[in-house]
């Protein structure tokens, strides 16, 4: 079958009828038309039949070998450096559609399912654990060019690492049985961004402090299924009016709560179960890390080359480009964007052949530095507007009688009052309104506490040729 266009994958989506619950109630008729999730689901279906189009066709697919159909790029298990050129150009091409605003773009979960089949021989001969399981649903995925989201992430009951999340009734989706067909599942899941926008849903246990055997599972099954409901929050989609919010109507991806009520997993399905030691073992030597961190920094590069056209069309728009605040506020953006493309560079440069044959993007480059540089550059676009970001009256104000005076009290330098408001609206929506805060908190969360993987550069990060350097160095003196 190979890839599918956009009217395809909205067809598709609205037959799965999947359980969505919003704002207290359960979801009727077709999910496309629903106003908190029809902007989005047109965004993506954009991106589906962007790959179809004759100019990008051979730089978004590509064919296996004996095989017409063409499958995503994302698909692709890179082998050598220029197979990561070519993950990169299509990478970019959908970045740059949606201008990097869309986290679970479908490039990134076909990426975890790529790495997920690049490293299943980590499974091979355990005990439960199915790495035949990973490659049919990572080459399913490919020929139907299936839509993903995950939930690895426990409800937030009590953080103290003392908790082992013990209660009567399950909180955090756990295995309660297991049956001649399959594994039943009952709890809960977080923040499952796009749930029940997509063909699939993959779980996974993320590595913690402890783990119960029956919290140790990963599987993926078809969103419809019986038992899985997406409770889904408020949505920040506040009219359809790509004035008023010119980002939040097309790019709100909406997050959700994932519930399993005694939902079965067929064994087919299942990736491994109670093995304490492979659920902790796959996510942190499989290359989900190297794969996921070089499509989601290349996407954020994308966002902030968008963050910076922004601030320079505030500063262009009230003139105050004269003022050496402004050019140094400026500055910190491009050489955020310059550091982070060198980065994504290197990573590139340095990536090297795993134990299975596939080229692995060094993971060292990668991290740490979004989560502080988002929520900086946000900051200076408020900074910039100042007041501006908080004096803005909506699209009918300027159909309505009251047009003269906007038209006097808003007029910029280079521009008349609608289009100055339609610019710095752009920015509020970005930076200040629900959808733009949302936007930062995500950024500075993508991987989970920054404070934590800071700790894992440093304890994974080679020192000792440098600190032998030092040791030889304090004793030259006396060797000599």
């Amino acid at each position: 079958m190979g890839i599918i266009n956009g009217k395809e994958f909205i067809d598709r989506l609205n037959k799965l009828e999947n359980e969505i619950w919003y704002d207290g109630e359960k979801i009727k008729g077709n999910i496309s038309e629903h106003p908190a999730f029809k902007g989005i689901i047109k965004t993506k279906s954009s991106l589906y039949e962007l790959q179809t189009k004759d100019e990008l066709i051979h730089e978004m697919t590509y064919c296996l070998p004996g095989d017409d159909d063409r499958i995503g790029i994302s698909y692709l298990q890179p082998k050598t450096k220029n197979d990561f050129k070519k993950r990169r150009h299509m990478i970019e091409h959908w970045a740059r559609h949606t201008h990097g605003m869309m986290g679970r773009s479908p490039d990134y979960m076909n990426t975890v399912m790529m790495s997920f089949a690049s490293s299943a021989e980590l499974l091979k001969d355990k005990e439960n654990c199915f790495p035949d399981h990973i490659l049919d649903m990572y080459e399913q995925a490919a020929k139907h060019d299936l839509s993903f989201t995950h939930t690895f992430i426990t409800p937030q009951v009590n953080r103290s690492q003392s908790y082992f999340g013990l209660s009567e009734k399950p909180i955090s989706a756990k295995v309660i049985d297991r049956t001649e067909k399959g594994l039943m599942i009952h709890g809960a899941r977080l923040l499952a961004t796009q749930g029940g926008l997509t063909d699939e849903i993959l779980v996974f246990s993320a590595p913690k402090f402890f783990f119960e055997t029956d919290e140790a599972y990963a599987f993926s099954i078809p969103s419809n299924t019986k038992g899985v409901k997406f409770i889904t929050r408020e949505s920040f989609v506040l009219s359809d009016s790509s004035f008023n919010h010119p980002l939040s109507s097309r790019y709100e991806e909406m997050d959700s709560i994932v519930v399993f009520d005694h939902v079965l997993v067929p064994w087919n399905r299942v990736f491994f179960y109670d093995n304490v030691e492979a659920a902790k073992d796959f996510m942190t030597k499989s290359s989900f890390h190297a794969f996921t961190f070089h499509q989601v920094v290349i996407r954020q590069m994308i966002k902030i080359e968008f963050l910076l056209g922004v601030a320079q069309l505030l500063v262009d728009t009230i003139n105050v480009s004269e003022y050496q605040h402004i050019q140094e506020k400026l500055s910190e953006i491009i050489v955020g964007l310059e550091t982070i493309k060198a980065l994504i560079d290197k990573s590139e440069n340095d990536a090297q052949l795993d134990e299975f044959g596939y080229m692995r993007p060094c993971l060292i480059p990668l991290q740490v530095i979004i989560p502080k540089l988002y929520p900086r550059f946000t900051e200076i676009i408020q900074l910039i507007g100042a007041s501006g970001m908080v004096t803005l009256p909506t699209e009918n104000a300027f159909d309505s009688e009251i047009r003269e005076d906007l038209d006097q009290y808003l007029q910029a330098t280079n521009t008349n009052a609608e289009e100055r408001v339609k610019i710095f609206r752009l920015a509020w929506d970005l930076t200040m309104s629900s959808f733009g805060t949302r936007q930062t908190h995500y950024e500075r969360y993508f991987f989970g506490d920054p404070i934590r993987i800071s700790s894992r550069l440093y304890t994974s990060y080679p020192k000792q040729e440098q600190l032998n350097m030092i040791k030889t160095f304090l004793h030259a003196d006396t060797e000599q």
